[in-house]
């Protein structure tokens, strides 16, 4: 176990290292770096400032991710960022509201030490709308630490891994109106070109063991259940690319979509929409600066059966405001 620095603040362990991925520092960086240089980053006009990434074990979802954190390693290389928020669901504890992991002093990863930044987590417990993530929620919670590698790699090849710090955020269920108050803390942020969000969310969990298995006409007839599964993915992915946020809470309610970062993304696009009219305010620009752009999907496996099980994969950019 990590030792606790002189402050009290502890290091976060790798907690998911040799389960959900590999703890070899060299195969880890080979085997992300090797998706990265795969990705033609897409051509779209503007520098991405978040993403929306996938958080399963890295031989499922990885090479997906990597569409997304090509993303990353370029705003980090053009030298404006100095902070990563990574925002993540809670699968192991029910959490109400969102929680911070004021705790901790760094976060560990076989490809570097990833440094907290106290300075903002210590800021958003003083709003006293953000409690304070314990040690074990955290080293338990995996959405979070699966973006943590492909962060460091990013942040290490552009030998900023001492100065670039992360602050991360694990976001439970709220209300619309809750919602529009966390939004307003995390918009400031997201206005500062110096921070960069990562949004973590797999998509689809079908199958037996997800007790989730619908499988009907809805989305045209004759689809094989993979296919099925995919348009009902892409119908939220395209709301999320129009950033309806409303749209996307009925779609939910509508669908039941077993989509595990589902209270990250609703929350992203409400701090979208908020940093938007704060940068419209301050600048006198044009609404509208904010796009969102899906650049990856996949599924772990392609189900045909009712025996069969899979999990969806998405992987996009955020560029503005």
């Amino acid at each position: 176990m990590a030792a606790l620095p002189q402050d009290g603040r502890y290091v976060r362990r790798a907690s998911h290292a040799g389960s959900w991925y590999t703890n070899d520092s060299e195969s880890l960086r080979q085997q992300l770096s090797s998706w990265l240089d795969a990705v033609n980053p897409s051509t779209s006009s503007g520098q991405a400032r978040a993403i929306i990434s996938p958080h399963a074990g890295f031989s499922y979802s990885g090479p997906t991710a990597a569409h997304g954190f090509k993303h990353l390693e370029a705003a980090v290389a053009s030298g404006s960022v100095t902070r990563v928020f990574v925002l993540g669901p809670s699968h192991h504890r029910y959490l109400d509201g969102c929680a911070v992991a004021s705790d901790s002093s760094a976060c560990e990863t076989p490809v570097g030490q990833l440094e907290v930044c106290a300075e903002t987590t210590d800021a958003l417990l003083a709003t006293h709308m953000f409690a304070a993530m314990d040690r074990q929620l955290d080293e338990d919670e995996h959405s979070i630490e699966m973006q943590l590698p492909y962060v460091a790699l990013a942040v290490g090849k552009a030998g900023k891994l001492s100065s670039i710090r992360i602050v991360p955020i694990l976001v439970g269920d709220m209300a619309a109106g809750l919602e529009q108050q966390y939004a307003g803390h995390l918009a400031p942020f997201l206005v500062d070109p110096q921070n960069f969000f990562v949004v973590s969310s797999d998509f689809c969990h079908w199958g037996q063991r997800f007790r989730y298995q619908p499988h009907d006409d809805s989305y045209g007839p004759g689809l094989k259940a993979w296919q099925y599964i995919e348009r009902m993915d892409r119908e939220g992915m395209s709301l999320i690319e129009r950033r309806d946020g409303g749209g996307f809470r009925a779609y939910l309610s509508r669908t039941q979509n077993t989509i595990c970062g589902r209270n990250p993304i609703k929350l992203m696009l409400a701090a979208l929409a908020v940093a938007e009219r704060l940068k419209a305010v301050s600048s006198e620009s044009q609404r509208g600066s904010v796009q969102v752009e899906f650049v990856a999907y996949a599924q772990s496996s392609r189900a045909i059966s009712k025996a069969d099980s899979s999990v969806s994969y998405a992987s996009a950019v955020i560029r503005g405001p």
